[in-house]
């Protein structure tokens, strides 16, 4: 009887760039890569961003691991010089509070120096999802940027990702979120909603400086669209959509008093 053997599918090949003007920072990434991402080829290191904008256009990469602070440059003005280039970013970084928010909100992944494997792993592997689902990842370099450059003026714009594509969208456009197990509804002034992979609680990390509040455990809604309160058991918020949100016994007098200040 003669035997079959299944041919296995070899793993994509990630072609990747690393951009980290720190030498010894870099090549404790590099070795992080090549220990833990075995799926993971560095075709080019660069010490800054004049050199880390040379190598990407040269070699045209999957993927950057991209330092924020840089002697010649940081790494936001690398990649408003590299607008025309299609790669995924992960940016390494020291904690930095300004940043952080501003990568959740245009949902480009980073690393916290110093780096850990798995998180590192992770990082990769949302990446490598996001190229085989073929999502625009320069729509989020732009949100990105456009925030950046805002500096807390207005606002933010924030990525918001269903099942089908990544959607941008403003932060003053959303009247409120309802929880839907592991997912959120967004619900927007033009009437529109989505379903988006991300719980609630997250999105209450990412809102709640915008003037959102979380009047219920499923409920996150913001302020600015509150038109009445209705006096039950425990109220309900009325929004300019017409919706009715619940109070939970414990939010009430908290409620009560941000209502009062309107």
């Amino acid at each position: 009887m003669q035997e079959t053997t299944e041919k296995r599918s070899e793993p994509t090949l990630i072609r990747a760039v690393v951009v980290e003007d720190e030498k010894k920072s870099r090549e404790t990434l590099t070795g992080l890569i090549r220990l833990f991402c075995k799926n993971v080829e560095i075709v080019a290191e660069a010490d800054g961003m004049q050199t880390g904008i040379e190598a990407v256009r040269k070699h045209l990469p999957d993927i950057i691991f991209l330092d924020i602070q840089m002697p010649d440059g940081s790494g936001f003005r690398l990649l408003e010089e590299l607008a025309g280039v299609d790669f995924e970013v992960i940016f390494t970084t020291a904690y930095d509070q300004f940043a952080i928010k501003a990568f959740k909100y245009s949902a480009i992944d980073y690393l916290l120096k110093p780096i850990f494997p798995d998180d590192l792993m992770d990082a990769v592997r949302k990446a490598e999802h996001k190229m085989k689902t073929k999502q625009n990842a320069r729509k989020g370099i732009e949100v990105l940027l456009d925030n950046v450059r805002r500096a807390g003026d207005q606002p933010p714009k924030i990525v918001l990702s269903t099942l089908e594509q990544l959607h941008v969208v403003g932060v003053d456009d959303i009247i409120r979120c309802e929880s839907d197990n592991y997912y959120t509804v967004f619900f927007f002034t033009n009437g529109k909603k989505l379903i988006v992979s991300r719980t609630l609680k997250e999105n209450e990390e990412l809102l709640s400086e915008y003037n959102f509040i979380r009047p219920h455990k499923s409920h996150l809604i913001n302020v600015k669209y509150i038109k009445g309160f209705l006096k039950s058991e425990h109220g309900l918020i009325l929004m300019t959509d017409g919706s009715r949100v619940p109070v939970s016994r414990r939010k009430r007098e908290y409620i009560m008093e941000i209502l009062s200040s309107l």
